[in-house]
């Protein structure tokens, strides 16, 4: 085996341990750190396969905000750690749902038409430079659109909240 191999499994192998830990252990600390761990293997897996724009907005995005507003989330969160993770009147629905899931991929890997690319074997360049040019290009008015309405939905949402703030308090919301 090669080192690239044995590099991408060790990456491979410590995401899904890592993963599998996230549902698994009982402290909620604790899963929140495995999935950290679980972010980075994602990016050094999207790293390998040469998708730099994913991975650097992998760690931006997941570890960097995702993680931190979980982490403060948990932390500022009253009796949470004394929450019971398992039921057991849930435990049958969720081995017939978990068990369904590779059934239904073995089904859709043998059956799908898949294409093979044959290449030269060429080394892609970066993928930021591609995406950077579609995206102020030819994509521009989508994106644009995109931008407005995550706008619109933030604002939206801020206003939502400083309803519910404003009743609870009894007074008016915008002060």
């Amino acid at each position: 085996m090669e080192l690239k191999e044995v590099i991408f499994i060790m990456i491979a192998l410590t995401t899904v341990v890592s993963g599998w830990l996230v549902v698994s252990l009982k402290n909620i600390i604790h899963s929140a750190f495995a999935l950290l761990v679980t972010f980075f293997g994602v990016a050094g897996l999207f790293v390998y396969l040469g998708a730099d724009f994913l991975a650097a907005t992998q760690i931006l995005i997941y570890i960097g905000g995702v993680m931190v507003l979980v982490l403060f989330a948990i932390m500022l969160s009253e009796k949470v750690y004394n929450v019971p993770l398992f039921q057991k009147s849930k435990i049958l629905p969720a081995i017939l749902v978990l068990g369904s899931i590779p059934y239904i991929l073995f089904r859709v890997i043998m059956e799908a038409s898949w294409s093979v690319r044959t290449g030269g074997g060429e080394i892609m360049g970066p993928t930021t430079e591609t995406i950077g040019r579609l995206l102020l290009g030819e994509y521009l008015l989508p994106f644009e659109v995109m931008s407005v309405l995550l706008l619109s939905a933030l604002v939206g949402s801020v206003v939502l909240i400083r309803k519910e703030v404003g009743k609870r308090r009894g007074g008016p919301s915008w002060k």
